[in-house]
């Protein structure tokens, strides 16, 4: 058995990935935040490198891809992505190949469900119960394939496109109302930079990536999504998004 603990590099604005991350690992890990700039480094070969990051639009979000470039290795790796429901499309493989390209060996590979971050009543309660036995029972396979010899460890294939569809971004952007006590949690905790210190209820459209933290960590509860916007995505996710999709897993 391989008892080494994980090391997982974890872009997760608002905790849905980090919760399916937490599933598989058993919380056995050490981890690098991608949600702020990523010191370059080399994860040792004893290690098991899980990368989880949600999915934008079919995509993986270029911050997260840019993040996970600091990191170098040659051991065994496993690519998560954590989508709301709708579809994960090419995003599995972009993660796996962006792992690839900084020398890991991608062992095994996972796509799960987590509560979407703009129309949460998609995915409500996701990962539930049953998401994170199944995330669980993954964990320990995937220790039980980097327990083997390394010539005995198969990569993994999985589904998509190397010709990524184009991602322009939301085009709507959180902002605050006249509720925002000035507290500025939100500016120090934006992944993208895109709140000013100065003015935390603000916000920088040609940074902002629209990944929901500002929203889910206001304690004012003062930031969201222009309502008409929201409601149009919540109303189109609930046509596309309407019959629960379950985990899929590649060893």
């Amino acid at each position: 058995m391989y008892t080494a603990p994980w090391i997982t590099a974890l872009f997760s604005p608002t905790g849905g990935t980090a919760a399916v991350a937490r599933g598989i690992t058993g919380g056995n890990d050490t981890v690098i935040d991608l949600s702020v700039p990523a010191v370059p480094q080399v994860i040792p070969g004893d290690r098991v490198l899980l990368a989880a990051a949600p999915v934008f639009g079919g995509r993986i979000p270029a911050l997260a891809l840019e993040r996970l470039a600091a990191l170098q290795g040659s051991g065994p790796a496993v690519a998560l992505v954590v989508y709301g429901n709708r579809a994960y499309e090419d995003a599995l493989l972009e993660w796996k190949t962006a792992l690839e390209a900084g020398g890991f060996r991608v062992i095994a590979a996972a796509a799960c469900i987590a509560q979407h971050s703009i129309a949460p009543a998609v995915a409500a309660g996701r990962p539930d119960q049953n998401d994170l036995e199944l995330a669980a029972q993954f964990g320990r396979q995937v220790l039980e394939k980097a327990a083997l010899p390394p010539e005995a460890q198969a990569t993994v294939s999985v589904p998509g496109s190397p010709n990524y569809k184009p991602f322009p971004g939301m085009p709507v952007h959180p902002q605050a109302d006249q509720r925002c006590v000035r507290c500025g949690l939100c500016a120090a905790r934006c992944p993208a930079g895109a709140i000013p210190t100065g003015d935390p209820g603000a916000t920088a459209a040609d940074r902002c990536i629209t990944c929901m933290r500002c929203v889910s960590i206001c304690p004012s509860h003062a930031r969201a999504l222009p309502a008409q916007a929201a409601e149009a995505t919540a109303q189109r996710l609930a046509q596309v998004a309407g019959q629960p999709r379950q985990p899929e897993f590649y060893l």
